[in-house]
């Protein structure tokens, strides 16, 4: 009996990784969009970053997206007013454009998008209140939503909140990535730098913030209510951690490496 040898196949080339999200940046100038930093560009304590783990992974979790330019906004109480570069005076603000793109955009848009260039700002019916759009568009692989917030564990800016919200960017939208802020302040100019990131955008899978799925959990009420297997756990993970004498610092950031595994995000 002959018995057949199988030859070793040649090794395969691996396959280039599909990008989870591709930004492109429409208004020239300014810093591209780049991965958040666990260290928040350093402003972070360095114990925080070397032993607290949720706060330096909630930190590198997405990328930042600054604004192409600096400008000011100024708020009366009721009506908004706004002030960039190439622009010398306080404006009445309705909507506008960044100086000069509507032109830059005309130049290079098929002809029957001439006409079309993104707001820049646009003051809403509600007083007090701007949507915003840092000069970026953003598209995602099949599957994924991005969360707008802003930005992690980053000292909030004076005079104005960002407001968070979903974009399914896969397939129902491929636009400028528009954000909306609330202003805290009257009287005085608001300060928004382009040196900073503007806000934090993170992946979320879709289906994942459904009703359907966000309305199935429980609430235990009081002490009474933990199981024997919720005080296992607590004595596992955290009560005989605490109070061993030769316990070290960072311990749960050690415990979640170890046990981290690759994941297919395809």
């Amino acid at each position: 009996m002959t018995l057949s040898r199988e030859m070793p196949s040649a090794a395969k080339t691996p396959e280039p990784r599909q990008s989870l999200v591709r930004f492109v940046q429409l208004v020239d100038g300014g810093r591209l969009p780049r991965r958040a930093d666990r260290t928040v560009g350093g402003t972070l304590p360095v114990r925080a970053i070397r032993y607290c783990e949720p706060v330096a992974a909630a930190s590198g979790f997405g990328w930042y997206v600054f604004l192409p330019r600096r400008f000011q906004l100024l708020w009366d109480g009721h009506e908004i007013f706004w002030r960039a570069e190439g622009v010398d005076e306080f404006q009445p603000l309705r909507s506008c454009h960044y100086p000069g793109f509507a032109a830059r955009f005309d130049s290079v848009a098929p002809p029957d998008l001439k006409g079309a260039a993104p707001a820049f700002l646009t003051a809403s019916i509600q007083q007090g209140l701007v949507q915003i759009w840092p000069g970026v568009m953003a598209t995602t692989a099949d599957g994924w939503s991005l969360l707008v917030r802003p930005v992690a564990n980053l000292a909030r800016p004076s005079g104005f909140e960002l407001l968070e919200g979903i974009i399914e960017t896969d397939s129902m939208w491929f636009g400028p990535l528009f954000t909306n802020v609330r202003l805290t302040r009257t009287g005085l100019p608001i300060e928004f730098d382009d040196d900073v990131p503007f806000m934090q955008v993170q992946p979320l899978r879709k289906g994942h913030y459904e009703a359907d799925r966000l309305d199935r959990f429980d609430v235990a009420e009081c002490l009474e209510d933990m199981t024997e297997d919720d005080w296992q756990r607590y004595a596992d993970k955290v009560a005989r951690r605490c109070m061993r004498d030769d316990r070290q610092p960072g311990a749960y950031k050690m415990m979640v490496r170890k046990s981290s595994e690759p994941r297919d995000d395809s």
